[in-house]
């Protein structure tokens, strides 16, 4: 281990001139910072943001953290659909887009505008990845998801697919049918379907840190060593102080 983390960071504005479909390069002037991560399930990212945010918090910082889990607003729809099978690729893209905006307006916007650094496990790549995987059209999704601010600092944590499939399969002996990527017809065999849909999604992850610039972390990496290298990441490019408590702050 030689240290070296892939960074690639390119601002917004050079997003745009390249001429990328979607994703309004411009954002909004918050005083918070936004730090996504993403991955394959089984990828440790969930284990590095959580490590990373109580790091902050013991640097008393104005730090808040939000995952992707289905809201109330669809859960119920969701549910009904994947039971019924009832579920197509564009049904499946507006159901998630619909869910992370109201994630969006409700528990991170609000909290980049009180100044508060917000940590998020997954973001609009995921579904950038998934849904392209179901085979809805690149550019539309993206246009679908021009309302959201690019993050300030996109970890995608890196791992070899055999690594993922034995962390996840080892935790989740049960697959469920969507999880695995059944309704894409890929193969009658739960397993082998699941080992194809996840290789898919790492072949769309790849091409979105190339497009997106994210910054890329050997997943096979010690935990310890990874999480040294987001914090060092992380002090190099925000300015940390600015975000110091100086007392309660409502949200």
């Amino acid at each position: 281990m030689d240290g070296t983390v892939n960074a690639r960071v390119s601002p917004p504005s050079d997003l745009a001139a390249q001429g990328r479909p979607g994703l309004s390069a411009t954002r909004p002037i918050y005083p918070g910072k936004l730090i996504a991560v993403e991955g394959l399930d089984g990828s440790g990212k969930s284990t590095q943001i959580y490590l990373l945010k109580r790091y902050l918090e013991l640097k008393n910082l104005k730090v808040s953290f939000t995952e992707w889990n289905s809201s109330t607003i669809v859960k119920d729809a969701t549910k009904r659909g994947k039971k019924q099978q009832l579920l197509t690729a564009t049904t499946f893209c507006l159901i998630h887009c619909t869910d992370f905006a109201h994630r969006y307006e409700r528990f991170i916007v609000p909290l980049l505008r009180q100044g508060y650094i917000v940590l998020a496990d997954r973001y609009i790549f995921t579904a950038l990845a998934r849904d392209a995987v179901r085979g809805c059209d690149r550019d539309w999704i993206r246009n679908l998801y021009d309302f959201a601010v690019l993050p300030d600092i996109t970890f995608y944590f890196d791992v070899p697919l055999a690594t993922a499939m034995g962390r996840i399969l080892s935790g989740r002996p049960v697959l469920k049918y969507h999880e695995a990527g059944m309704d894409l017809g890929l193969s009658n065999d739960l397993y082998e379907s699941f080992q194809l849909f996840q290789g898919r999604i790492k072949e769309e992850y790849s091409r979105l840190a190339e497009e997106y610039h994210f910054t890329v972390m050997d997943a096979s990496w010690p935990i310890e060593a990874q999480q040294q290298q987001v914090r060092s990441i992380v002090e190099d490019r925000l300015d940390l102080p600015h975000f110091v408590r100086k007392g309660k702050i409502g949200v």
